[in-house]
């Protein structure tokens, strides 16, 4: 095998970025070699990611003129940022055009650009069904993301749009059942009797190798992904299963949910009730089928559910 081409992974010490660092790492076949970007290289993350085998490189996405190292010599990128670090719409917005700027300068020859739905072509603006937060938008975290998928095209970088969804491991931490006033354990979310798609985080990282591995297939493509689409009584009854005790859906109301007061309770009040109202066209745009054969691997609800048990059962004790 001739020299591998490198793969500049921001968010490397993140969720997205992580998966598909490790994903590079694991399949020396690949033809790729990563380059994991991080604000922190000094950190105990990214010390493991160089024990790992990756090159770690220190960049700022609020400082462009940073960008141009972690380009640098690189046949490919992955581009995620992080809303919930600053919980604006406009910062990752200009985050995202400074990337664009820095790989089209760089001469990138394939980036995936990590984004999500318009939710305002489902629900807009004007739709009172759910607040307009920022101004602008009904979930900035979706709405910023998708309008900054223009920048890629306008500075012509070669790009295919890859947009996730809702991450099972979130039941870990922000979304883990809870017990309620009688002990029982329950997950509390405003889906009503809806699908909600969700997604292992390895299988992000792993179906955006099997992207780059396509070599120019995908370009221009947007590629929606999921790992199953499940209503959240069924997901339920499949952690009782897991975790050995009693676990219950308990819906609430989108606006009993924005009513909770938590740091983003408006946003992700507002998430899911896009999930809810706008299922049929979120899921449809997620064929499980195409996916897996993509990521041959994807995993479904229960497998994951599998893979996390203990971790679970120690969250949920």
């Amino acid at each position: 095998m001739g020299e591998k081409q490198t793969i500049t992974v921001f968010g490397a010490t993140g969720s997205q970025g992580g998966g598909l660092v490790r994903a590079i790492l694991a399949d020396p076949e690949s033809g790729f070699a990563v380059r994991a970007v991080t604000r922190h290289s000094d950190s105990p993350q990214a010390r493991e990611l160089t024990r790992l085998g990756a090159e770690v490189v220190q960049a700022d996405m609020d400082d462009e003129a940073s960008l141009a190292a972690a380009f640098e010599h690189a046949y490919g990128a992955y581009l995620v940022t992080n809303f919930w670090e600053h919980m604006s719409a406009e910062r990752e917005k200009a985050q995202a055009l400074a990337l664009a700027r820095a790989a089209s300068h760089a001469g990138i020859q394939h980036a995936i650009w990590s984004t999500l739905e318009d939710t305002r072509d489902c629900v807009p603006l004007e739709d009172t069904r759910m607040p307009t937060l920022q101004e602008h938008y009904k979930v900035p975290h979706f709405d910023g993301k998708a309008e900054a998928d223009h920048y890629f095209t306008e500075e012509g970088v070669p790009t295919t749009f890859l947009r996730t969804t809702f991450y099972w491991e979130n039941l870990l931490t922000i979304a883990a059942p809870r017990r309620g006033e009688d002990g029982v354990l329950e997950l509390v979310l405003p889906m009503g009797d809806r699908r909600l798609s969700g997604i292992a985080v390895a299988d992000i990282g792993k179906t955006a190798l099997a992207v780059f591995k396509r070599d120019t297939d995908l370009i221009a493509a947007t590629v929606s992904i999921a790992g199953e689409h499940l209503t959240v009584a069924d997901m339920a009854a499949a952690l009782t299963e897991t975790v050995g005790e009693p676990v219950r859906y308990r819906p609430v109301t989108a606006d009993a949910f924005r009513g909770l007061g938590f740091p983003g309770a408006d946003e992700t009040g507002n998430m899911f009730q896009y999930y809810a109202d706008c299922a049929d066209r979120f899921t449809a745009a997620r064929d499980l089928a195409a996916i897996r054969d993509l990521n041959p691997a994807l995993q479904d609800f229960g497998t994951w559910l599998a893979a996390h048990r203990d971790e679970l059962r120690t969250a949920l004790t």
